[in-house]
């Protein structure tokens, strides 16, 4: 046995293992680094809905609205269970932080709007098909909720969400040239097959790409490139609604926020005054959707919306209070009443043009109300995140006003991975992590401090020095 001090261990030799120990701890705390982080899961998610889908059908030259397109193509079948299982089997992996989770009211308002749309499966039309979007559903968002509510605090979803429409933008710069017959095009639109869809990605890249120039260093500089090369895009596609949304939503938003921090209003208030003050509008002139329309469009229809729009409110009198199941009326097959009973060309639709409209036609009035209610707590939580942080409140903010009023044009509430459906729920539970610390740190603020035991003084010493 040998007696003395112990040998020197290697400087290599205790960083590496201190390195270890690290990791362990940190794969026991939910926070493994690297790809493990459940960070990268919602991500993925933004990816396929963002890239990787519209480039598979742009290359197979697949309509996705054609009837059961979405449901029968391979990737699909294939991407979101092997997500929703990748996102389960990590979530169990951590299971022992899922009792820290503070359920903030618009997650749980989420989860009652997508459990009330899986109810309206048993009196929908065509059972077989709405259960089959709905299972999709359900995956989409346990893939984007659950792992992002389990995910490290330190993750910034906003700047992944950033890079994911960044990479999307520069990959529409290489396909704005495409080959037709031997010729060669040039297509703003790239590998998207419409200009709406290439007009909302430039016009959340361009939202994004705001918040990344408030910061300095390369970060500013790749999100003013972005940022301008998105504002192209925007201008060129056409889509002049997506132009005005883009720049009335930060405006809106940054007010919102203003009246909130001057009187303490909440910035839901902001929309309902608007909505509010429409239709007062409406009530006592001629001011009406239509003339909203040639203003902004110059075409008083909003280029043949409004033939939808009447067909739509006929068909939601039908079924005023429950709806006809979720998406249980457009595309699920030939008899179905969007086929026998719709006029001209509106029979071919794949969904209203409008996200308010389809949830009073799919879920009735009560999943309406359920939507207004995850809207307006979603809102409100945004005003808490901008109480803590009021750059990344006032994006989300900002974001989150651009696809409510997009909605009011085109169709993504709960509609398999639209890419502004999967934005708006990565903007949901990034507010809902930010209130998680908002309310653990009124929590510890609240907590009475702990009382250390006072150190006796040592009287043998103070004794013995004035002896001495």
């Amino acid at each position: 046995m040998r007696i003395g001090p112990s040998p020197a261990r290697h400087p290599s030799h205790i960083s590496w293992v201190s390195k270890v120990a690290r990791s362990t701890r940190n794969v026991r705390s939910g926070r493994a680094p690297g790809l493990l982080n459940l960070f990268a899961i919602p991500i993925l998610a933004c990816i396929f809905a963002v890239i990787v889908s519209p480039l598979l059908e742009f290359t197979s030259h697949v309509q996705s609205s054609a009837p059961g397109a979405i449901e029968a193509r391979y990737e699909n079948k294939l991407f979101w269970p092997a997500l929703a299982a990748v996102a389960i089997i990590f979530s169990a992996l951590n299971f022992s932080r899922l009792g820290a989770i503070v359920w903030p009211a618009h997650v749980i308002a989420l989860l009652a709007y997508l459990t009330f749309a899986g109810a309206t499966v048993l009196w929908a039309y065509a059972p077989e098909i709405s259960f089959t979007r709905y299972t999709q559903q359900v995956m989409i968002v346990t893939s984007v909720v659950l792992p992002a509510l389990l995910a490290d605090r330190r993750t910034d979803l906003i700047h992944g969400l950033f890079l994911c429409f960044a990479i999307a933008v520069l990959l529409n710069v290489l396909m704005i040239v495409q080959g037709n017959q031997g010729e060669l095009a040039v297509d703003f639109r790239g590998y998207f097959p419409t200009k709406n869809q290439l007009g909302a990605l430039a016009a959340v890249a361009l939202l994004l790409s705001l918040h990344e120039v408030l910061y300095p260093g390369r970060r500013r500089v790749f999100g003013a490139t972005i940022g301008a090369t998105a504002l192209t895009f925007l201008i060129l596609s056409g889509s002049k609604t997506a132009l005005g949304f883009a720049i009335l939503a930060p405006t809106l938003a940054g007010i919102a926020l203003a009246m909130r921090r001057i009187v303490r209003l909440s910035p839901v208030l902001l929309p309902v005054l608007l909505v509010v003050c429409y239709f007062v509008l409406v009530g006592v002139s001629n001011f009406d959707i239509s003339r909203v329309s040639y203003i902004l469009t110059g075409d008083p229809t909003f280029t043949g919306r409004q033939t939808i729009w009447e067909f739509a409110s006929y068909q939601i009198g039908q079924r005023p209070l429950l709806g006809w199941g979720y998406r249980g009326f457009w595309l699920i097959g030939p008899n179905a009443p969007s086929v026998t009973e719709a006029p001209g060309w509106v029979k071919g639709m794949p969904n209203a043009h409008s996200g308010y409209y389809d949830t009073l036609l799919e879920l009735g009035y009560v999943g309406f109300g359920l939507l207004l209610i995850f809207l307006a707590t979603t809102v409100h939580a945004i005003g808490r995140v901008a109480d803590r942080d009021p750059k990344r409140g006032w994006i989300i903010l900002s974001v989150a006003f651009f696809i409510m009023a997009a909605n009011g044009l085109e169709s993504s509430w709960m509609r398999d991975f639209e890419v502004l459906w999967v934005v708006f729920l990565i903007l949901t539970v990034e507010t809902a992590r930010y209130w998680q610390r908002t309310r653990r740190g009124r929590q510890l603020r609240g907590a009475r401090p702990i009382s250390r035991p006072t150190r006796r003084p040592n009287l043998r010493g103070a004794a013995a020095r004035s002896i001495g």
